[in-house]
């Protein structure tokens, strides 16, 4: 076994926590059980790690099934990476029967015409989600197996969720790749980002929806005492303000968890209205800027905006459309007011 691979396990076995590495192994399945049963998973990582490394050798492990335990590892520990949302476009709306082993041979030959030095390897998983690993090379360097970019496609839907390496010119070669691959014509960039791929996978696969139905507010429990001198009829206000404006954040963003999305962004285009007789504008061109929006946990923190005082309710549609629009990427072209066009790369 080569050098470099033994080292790559090494490391990959290193980043799995001590409790868990047994359990990847097996779902690795490289080794057999007879050879883990001879395995001491009591002992430091370090001693574990060298003690695969040398069954892995006597399996001749290749950087192939190294990379396969990296795409487990990766699956488990999804959250560690930061993933970016594309949507693929066909020429007609034809629906056509899809095989991976196709997928897999065009993925291969395209990426490989254009970059010699690339190893890529592919992962099924049960809900039609292929992962592939793709570690970068240079015409005169072997990959870097340290830096991989992933992608991960559902068969029969348009979506692409992509982390990349910190290598940003492999990226069009990869949509390339793609598109190829899958028989679409065009992809773009959503402007969707998160470290929660399942929270990216809920918006754009309509997992979750916004509830648009009134419900009846709950009394709201907690909260400040008013002062015992304070008038009914402010105490009696600020109440029913309080149980407004849960209703409505209800009505809009629903009850139930909502999908950590950390990045958003649209482009904006709105007319100016001013008085005839000032003549301010002497042009009647459209005002054009790019919106974009992050934050840790970006719904949540809108959906807290008018709780907080920071924001009158109900929320403008500019912020609550956001994972309606994300879904209809390619479909949205509005008219009037201030909705974004599309979310689009600047």
């Amino acid at each position: 076994m080569d050098e470099t691979v033994a080292e790559y396990i090494r490391r990959t076995v290193l980043k799995i926590p001590k409790d868990e590495i047994k359990m990847m192994l097996q779902k690795w399945g490289f080794l057999s059980e007879a050879q883990l049963q001879t395995l001491n998973f009591q002992q430091i990582k370090d001693n574990i790690s060298q003690e695969i490394v040398q069954l892995c050798e006597e399996n001749s492990a290749d950087i192939k099934q190294a990379a396969v335990l990296d795409i487990i590892y990766n699956h488990i520990y999804q959250n560690k990476r930061m993933w970016s949302v594309y949507q693929m476009k066909k020429s007609g709306e034809e629906l056509e029967y899809f095989d991976i082993t196709d997928f897999k041979k065009k993925f291969k030959r395209r990426l490989r015409s254009a970059l010699k030095n690339v190893t890529i390897t592919f992962k099924e998983y049960e809900d039609n989600a292929i992962w592939i690993r793709v570690a970068w090379g240079t015409p005169h360097k072997k990959p870097n197996q340290y830096k991989p970019s992933y992608v991960v496609y559902h068969s029969q839907t348009p979506y692409v969720f992509i982390s990349s390496s910190v290598l940003k010119s492999t990226l069009p070669l990869l949509c390339q790749a793609l598109i190829v691959a899958s028989n679409y014509h065009d992809i773009r960039e959503m402007e969707l980002r998160s470290h929660s791929l399942n929270s990216l996978k809920d918006i754009v696969f309509k997992r979750y929806s916004q509830n648009f139905q009134t419900c009846t507010p709950k009394p709201l429990q907690g909260g400040n005492v008013e002062p015992e001198n304070a008038d009914i009829r402010i105490v009696e206000e600020n109440r029913s303000e309080k149980e407004r404006i849960h209703r409505l954040n209800q009505e809009v963003f629903g009850s139930g968890p909502l999908p950590q999305l950390e990045f958003a962004q649209y482009r904006l285009e709105t007319m100016f209205k001013s008085d005839p007789k000032l003549d301010v504008l002497d042009k009647k061109e459209p005002f054009r800027c790019l919106v974009k929006f992050s934050s840790p946990h970006l719904l949540e923190s809108l959906k807290s905006l008018a709780p907080a005082g920071m924001a009158d309710a109900p929320l403008s549609p500019l912020l609550t459309c956001i994972p309606h629009k994300a879904r209809n990427y390619f479909k949205i072209r509005e008219k009037k007011g201030l909705y974004p066009e599309s979310f689009v790369s600047p």
